[in-house]
């Protein structure tokens, strides 16, 4: 049987804390997850997990919880005068008198550059589409074809929100160049290494995934190829744990985080949110919520924090279907 034929199993034995396992089974099931899933609540300091067909090193796929990632290594910069706001991309990068050379690095962080959500050429975005309907990584793009999508760019918009993968990944890119390294490099060094994320990675390519990594399923539950995101990679191409992501919340609620600044909403967003660099925020039953979601073709992930309240939840899936509304639900004890 292919790959893309192939069935997805049903949610996995349970494993973790009696309590929260008997609260989030039933919405796990109704959203239609399989196979693996794992739940992280943290409270005061405090932490419980729940695992079903995995456990706290089961490695995930975090997919646009890499762009918070990506953010702070920005707001980092600024703050230690390395960069200001206001630096270009055109500054940094190789972008000739394109359009894009003009967007601040601020803009990419916030999506307001006007850019698309991805590389708008007809072959790029035929290429991607085939890609997904085959079960198949569509990020392959490496650097020197990234900063050709971005020269042929087209900006519409500027200044208001508009989600863009493409805007991420050069934020990313023109922070590595800046930095003198690689992208994953530069993650390692700057936020997993100091918060101890000794699993958590940043594989460009198949040729960077250890033997067996981890595959998903799509909502519909056929097999999904891994995601490794190549130049896409600081807009959602991180691997991580259940361990290793308790960690960056506990950190994030701590206040431990560098470049923490990037969590502050100040533009206005999609769905009465409102976006600081890449974290969103939004008032739900009284409460502050900051957040970031991701979804590769077989995995779904979430991070929602109360910063008031001092909890966070983590929710990671090897299923590509929505968990955003149980993970904040979890957070602010609605059920």
């Amino acid at each position: 049987m292919s790959a893309s034929a192939s069935r997805a199993p049903g949610l996995g034995p349970a494993g973790g804390d009696p309590d929260l396992i008997a609260r989030v089974e039933p919405l796990l099931r109704e959203a239609g997850l399989r196979d693996r899933a794992s739940v992280v609540h943290v409270k005061d300091r405090q932490s419980t997990e729940a695992h079903f067909g995995a456990g706290p090193d089961t490695v995930y796929e975090i997919g646009s919880l890499a762009k918070t990632m990506t953010s702070l290594l920005f707001a980092e910069a600024v703050e230690a005068g390395e960069l200001t706001a206001e630096s270009t991309l055109g500054s940094l990068l190789d972008l000739r008198s394109s359009q894009v050379a003009d967007v601040t690095l601020e803009e990419l962080a916030s999506h307001r550059s006007g850019l698309p959500r991805i590389a708008a050429g007809p072959r790029d975005r035929v290429a991607a589409l085939l890609a997904v309907l085959r079960h198949r990584n569509p990020y392959t793009a490496d650097a020197a074809t990234l900063l050709a999508q971005a020269r042929t760019a087209r900006i519409a918009g500027r200044g208001s929100f508009s989600y863009s993968n493409l805007g991420t990944a050069l934020l990313g890119e023109a922070l590595a160049v800046r930095a003198g390294t690689g992208y994953p490099e530069l993650l390692d060094r700057q936020l997993f290494g100091r918060l101890g994320m000794k699993r958590s990675s940043t594989p460009l390519s198949a040729r960077d995934l250890p033997p067996g990594a981890p595959t998903g399923w799509s909502a519909g539950g056929k097999s999904e190829q891994a995601w490794t995101l190549n130049a896409y990679a600081p807009a959602g191409g991180v691997r991580s744990t259940p361990a290793d992501m308790c960690r960056y919340a506990q950190a994030l609620l701590d206040r431990r985080v560098p470049g923490l600044d990037a969590l502050e909403p100040r533009w206005d967003a999609d769905n009465g949110s409102r976006v600081g660099y890449a974290w969103f925020t939004n008032c739900i039953g009284g409460a502050d919520v900051t957040w970031h979601n991701g979804r590769t073709g077989g995995f779904t992930s979430m991070l929602a924090l109360d910063r008031c309240r001092a909890a966070a939840v983590v929710i990671l899936a090897n299923t590509a279907v929505a968990v955003d509304e149980i993970a904040i639900r979890i957070l602010l004890d609605a059920i």
